[in-house]
């Protein structure tokens, strides 16, 4: 596998991962591209096929991670994500720093491959403030909020152990977050952007 070392970013839902990447992105506008995840769920309202997620079946899915076509899949809720060798494939083919953004589970997977990418944990300050958060959005029954604070704590207490990361931000303050994130993927950016010039 050629191309720039891709990026594997993980934390718990309501961190803000998805905040840092938007505005990474749109800051360093074609550096970076998304390996676009497969799952078995429904798609949300505003979410495209082939754009936000790969909507696939159970059965699609699961005969592709038997042939080995995955670099790392997860059963959450009920339903099954994963990202696909193809997908960091394409992103890579286009000289772009891909982005896998994985649960903790998917981390350990991508540990087993040769895909050597910078591993960064994105992590709220507290449980309290995570939870409020997840309130916030109101995307969530009671249950599911309760599976992901669970999920939550597990993540909080594995982005500890030495040798998992390589950094983990503590997102108190997006501001602080969005730089310390900046200054991880500098040189990988540089190295891009000179590519490109």
């Amino acid at each position: 596998m050629s191309g720039p070392r891709p990026v594997v970013l993980s934390g718990p839902s309501g961190a803000g991962k998805s905040t840092l990447l938007k505005r990474l992105m749109k800051e360093h506008e074609g550096v970076f591209g998304f390996s676009v995840s497969h799952t078995t769920r429904n798609p949300r309202p505003g979410e495209e096929d082939g754009k936000d997620y790969h909507f696939t079946t159970r059965e699609a899915m699961q005969e592709g991670i038997d042939k080995g076509e995955f670099i790392e899949h997860a059963e959450f809720s009920g339903n099954m994500y994963g990202t696909s060798k193809a997908s960091v494939e394409d992103v890579r083919a286009k000289n772009l720093i891909c982005i896998l953004d994985v649960d903790i589970q998917g981390v350990k997977r991508i540990k087993e491959t040769d895909l050597n990418p910078i591993y960064i944990s994105i992590q709220p300050p507290s449980m309290e403030v995570l939870e409020e958060r997840l309130r916030d959005r109101q995307t969530e029954t009671e249950e599911s909020l309760q599976k992901r604070l669970e999920a939550a704590r597990a993540d909080m207490e594995l982005s500890k152990e030495p040798g998992v990361f390589d950094v983990v931000i503590i997102n108190d303050d997006l501001e602080k977050a969005y730089e310390e994130l900046k200054e991880i993927l500098d040189e990988e950016i540089k190295k891009v952007q000179e590519a490109k010039s």
